[in-house]
C-alpha cells in the first residue's frame, strides 16, 4: 500500500509518501511546499492544490492520511492550517482517495511512544523508522511522514482487532 501523508499549512505544508508492504517501509519521496508569505491567502491555497495533484498524480498514493489542526494555542494559526488541509482534502477526495484524519498528540503518540514529543524527536523517530538516519529532513516533511506512520500504526491495529474478534 501507498500512503501519502500531510502536514498541513498555508505557509509551508509537508508531505511524504511511504510504500509498505510485506517486506516492509519504503519511503517514496518527501518534502515541503513552500508558498510565499506575502501572498493572498487564495493564491496560497491554489499554489498548494496545484503542488499537491501533481504530486498525487506522480505518485499515485493509495490512501491520504492529514494532521488536524492543533486549536489550544492561536485560533488564527489553526484556521490558516484547517483551510489548508481543506484543499489537500479536495485533492484527495478529487483523486478518489481515502482519507484519514489523525490529532498532532495521536501521531506523535504513535511514533514516538508519547503524545507530547518535541519536532526534533518525531524527526529523529522517523529517521530511524524508515532508515534514513543520515538525511536532512525538514521538520514538516518528517511530521508528514509521520502522519504516514500514524496511519499504517492504525491500519495494523485495526486489523489485529478485526482478526481477535473472529476468533
Amino acid at each position: 500500500m501507498r500512503i501519502m501523508g500531510i502536514d498541513p499549512g498555508t505557509n509551508i505544508l509537508g508531505y511524504g509518501i511511504i510504500d509498505e508492504n510485506e517486506s516492509g517501509l519504503f519511503p517514496v519521496v518527501y518534502g515541503v511546499i513552500v508558498v510565499a508569505t506575502k501572498e493572498k491567502i487564495e493564491d496560497k491555497l491554489f499554489t498548494i492544490y496545484k503542488a499537491l495533484k501533481n504530486i498525487i498524480r506522480q505518485y499515485k498514493p493509495e490512501v491520504v492520511a492529514l494532521e488536524e489542526p492543533f486549536v489550544a494555542i492561536n485560533v488564527r494559526s489553526a484556521l490558516s492550517i484547517g483551510r489548508a488541509q481543506a484543499i489537500a482534502m479536495l485533492t484527495a477526495t478529487e483523486n478518489k482517495l481515502p482519507i484519514f484524519r489523525y490529532s498532532p498528540r495521536h501521531v506523535k503518540l504513535q511514533v514516538t511512544n508519547y503524545g507530547g514529543s518535541l519536532k526534533n524527536q518525531v524527526n529523529e523517530m522517523v529517521k530511524l523508522q524508515l532508515n534514513l538516519r543520515h538525511d536532512n529532513i525538514e521538520d514538516d516533511a518528517s511530521d508528514a511522514l509521520a502522519v504516514a506512520l500514524c496511519h499504517i500504526s492504525q491500519m495494523h491495529f485495526k486489523d489485529l482487532m478485526s482478526k481477535n474478534k473472529g476468533q
